[in-house]
């Protein structure tokens, strides 16, 4: 496992501990390095790589860990570093594609306190948080809520309520994002960039809200994915370019790119409805039912539209097992 780098926050971004009612050093107690090695061979090694690296929560004294789901997605080898410098091997117990978090599993004591699960809801916008990576406030953002809103992302993703958070964390994923009573509210997943008056742009935070983690929980101890039916997944990586939903390019062995879908193909509508948003374009297609059902989507190709009958697979099956040691 590699070690910590001397990286650090700038001086001005880091949280003070008399800026706060709780206890700032104990909850960033319970944040965690984590890292991770993955086949080559894996499904997601080609958009992410097979050594990834970033942050996780003790969230229980048995050493369950919450994280976000990138970091250790089909992981043959995972380590969790404390604060202190303790390392501790971990297995993955549970995956949701849906929400994007993953449950880590330690391999032994951390000898860390874990901290308390928030209410999600209860955060709006010019909250004062706390965006923490492991090692303390010197790796840690005092952040205030800039934003509660959907986000789609091009993988077929989407929240319909995540917390959007600024200054920006450098090391974001897997972040724990820690609301003004302490307790964790939210898990770092991205950093996008937003655009300001007279052109000026900054960039933000993207946390998945815990309270998504909470319906789930028990399921992803239990059964490794949650007790539901799984939505259709087609494969495709899509993005809004003026109003129309345009397709940037198709994983391999997906169903897309068994229907030969291709990069540059505008989706007009699924199943007949029209779309012009990516969240509208998802939406329609889990709509359809679950995974395995035939999506049929109308599509604008150099000039010609086309219909193109996609049958959609379940995401969990594509991925490669986790391994247990």
């Amino acid at each position: 496992m590699s070690s910590f780098s001397d990286w650090k926050v700038p001086a001005a971004f880091q949280p003070k501990s008399d800026e706060y009612v709780f206890d700032l050093d104990g909850a960033l107690a319970s944040v965690l390095y984590i890292s991770s090695v993955v086949p080559e061979n894996a499904f997601s090694a080609a958009t992410l790589g097979t050594e990834r690296a970033g942050n996780a929560v003790l969230i229980r004294e048995t050493g369950l860990v919450l994280t976000v789901g990138y970091l250790v997605n089909e992981a043959e080898t995972i380590w969790l570093r404390t604060g202190e410098g303790k390392v501790v091997a971990a297995d993955v117990v549970g995956m949701d594609h849906t929400t994007g978090f993953a449950l880590v599993q330690a391999l032994g004591r951390l000898e860390i306190p874990p901290i308390a699960l928030g209410d999600s809801d209860a955060i709006r916008i010019g909250d004062e948080v706390v965006v923490a990576g492991a090692g303390g406030p010197k790796r840690s953002v005092g952040a205030h809520v800039a934003a509660r809103q959907p986000f789609a992302g091009y993988w077929e993703y989407l929240v319909d309520n995540a917390i959007f958070t600024a200054p920006s964390h450098p090391n974001w994923g897997g972040a724990a994002l820690i609301g003004p009573t302490g307790a964790l509210v939210g898990i770092g997943s991205l950093q996008l960039e937003q655009q300001r008056r007279k052109g000026i742009s900054e960039n933000i935070n993207m946390s998945i809200p815990i309270n998504l983690l909470k319906p789930v929980l028990e399921d992803l101890l239990t059964l490794g994915q949650p007790n539901r039916p799984p939505r259709p997944w087609l494969g495709v990586y899509a993005t809004e370019v003026e109003d129309k939903v345009v397709l940037m390019g198709v994983a391999d062995r997906s169903p897309a790119k068994r229907a030969q879908l291709r990069a540059g193909d505008v989706i007009l509508s699924v199943g007949g409805a029209p779309v012009d948003t990516l969240g509208g374009f998802f939406k329609r297609l889990w709509a359809l039912g679950v995974a395995g059902v035939e999506a049929p989507l109308t599509i604008l190709r150099e000039g010609r539209t086309l219909d193109v009958l996609v049958v959609s697979a379940d995401r969990n099956r594509i991925a490669n097992s986790p391994r247990l040691h």
